[in-house]
């Protein structure tokens, strides 16, 4: 963790650049699997082989985010950040970590059990094993995987909007914790 400076109060304690490498990576590539979820049918054609391998990449980048996570503790929130804020911003994000691994997990479930099996690979660098599930799973994994969607989405904008509140009204300098360039 670093000290830096927030917008005319205490220090602001930081997240790791490692933590914020996760944070800014897994962001990005869970709104642009976001965008290309709910918009494939109006996208060029091939949008979803690159979807699945965006979604497998969150999927190994926050089981490394994890276990980073546990031998790395976050910074603590400010003493005056009410106890419900508190409470709200810990279970959004073990929500948040919980989605970036049952999304990935529930597409690939349904991927695999597709009676009509579609190229599973990473890039089109090299192929990727299907899970050994039946129809009846993958099924299951469809339906999850849309329900999740919604719910990542519903998640995302509520994070956003918190980190907004933080730097627009409340200028509390919190968002600089993850993102250090906004210290100023």
């Amino acid at each position: 963790m670093t000290i830096g400076r927030s917008i005319g109060y205490a220090p602001t304690v930081r997240y790791s650049t490692v933590a914020m490498w996760f944070h800014w990576t897994i962001a990005a590539l869970v709104i642009a699997n976001l965008v290309i979820g709910l918009f494939h049918d109006a996208l060029p054609g091939g949008s979803m082989p690159a979807h699945k391998a965006i979604g497998l990449t969150v999927l190994a980048l926050t089981l490394a985010r994890i276990t980073w996570r546990l031998g790395h503790r976050p910074p603590p929130l400010p003493a005056t950040t009410p106890g419900w804020e508190r409470g709200a911003a810990h279970a959004t994000h073990w929500l948040l970590y919980i989605l970036m691994v049952a999304m990935p997990v529930t597409g690939w479930m349904m991927v695999s059990g597709s009676t009509t099996r579609r190229p599973l690979d990473w890039f089109g660098l090299f192929d990727l094993p299907y899970l050994p599930i039946g129809s009846q799973a993958g099924g299951i994994g469809h339906d999850a995987h849309a329900i999740l969607g919604w719910l990542m989405l519903a998640l995302v904008a509520l994070h956003v909007a918190a980190a907004l509140r933080h730097r627009l009204i409340l200028r509390d300098g919190l968002l600089a914790r993850m993102a250090p360039a906004l210290d100023r």
